[in-house]
Order: C-alpha cells, then structure tokens, then sequence
C-alpha cells in the first residue's frame, strides 16, 4: 500500500511539472536555458515528466519508472546544487510558470522530500 501511495504522489507532481511546462510554450525554453539546460534537453524534458508521471500513477513496469524518477529527481537536485554555488539564482522553473521563486535552499529541501518518496517507492516494491 505504501508503494502504491508513494507512487501515485511522485506520478501527481511529476504529471503537474510536465503539464505546466508543456502549456507554459517556449518561455519554458527560456527558463530551462537560465538554468543552464540545453534547448534540446529542455525540449523533451515536460514530456519525459509527463510519460514518467503517468508510468508512476499506472503502477506500469513497476519499479523501473520509480528508479527513473529517482534519477532524474538527482539529476535535477545537482542541477540546483550547481547553479546556487556558481552564484546565478534563475527561477526553477520546475513546475513551469509557477516557479517564479529564485532557487534557494528551499528548491534542494523540496527535492530531498521527493527523493525519500522515491526511495521509498523503490524498496517497498
């Protein structure tokens, strides 16, 4: 049961951060290139989060979009790392136009939060 809540909240945020992206339109590619991401990457990352999201909801090929979600969810998290030391503070722009919010300590904190639930999703199943 943990497992499946653990993955339908992951699924939830990882649908809502692709969806925003994806209805944000181009300035999305403006967001992801303050933030130091490649246009082709930022290209398919709302539709990676979007497919991911629904793998995780739909408990299909369970563990494997779990173990993808923790790997980006790092990936992500070093991202923010790496812009806070390099001293530039663009918004996330994780969830699309919402995130107007310049990154701080607050962005790693939330993402930490997400990686337990991860982990969680993964070893529970």
């Amino acid at each position: 049961m943990l497992e499946v809540l653990a993955n339908v909240l992951l699924g939830v945020a990882f649908l809502w951060a692709g969806a925003l992206k994806l209805v944000q339109g181009p300035s999305w590619s403006k967001q992801a290139a303050d933030m130091g991401v490649g246009r082709s990457i930022a290209l398919i990352v709302p539709y990676v989060e979007v497919l991911l999201g629904t793998a995780l909801v739909s408990q299909l090929l369970d563990p494997w979009p779990a173990i993808a979600a923790l790997v980006l969810l790092v990936a992500y998290t070093l991202l923010i790392i790496l812009r806070l030391l390099d001293g530039t503070r663009p918004p996330c722009a994780c969830f699309g136009s919402r995130s107007v919010r310049p990154l701080g300590a607050y962005h790693i904190y939330r993402n930490v939060g997400l990686i337990t639930l991860t982990v969680v999703a993964v070893v529970a199943s």
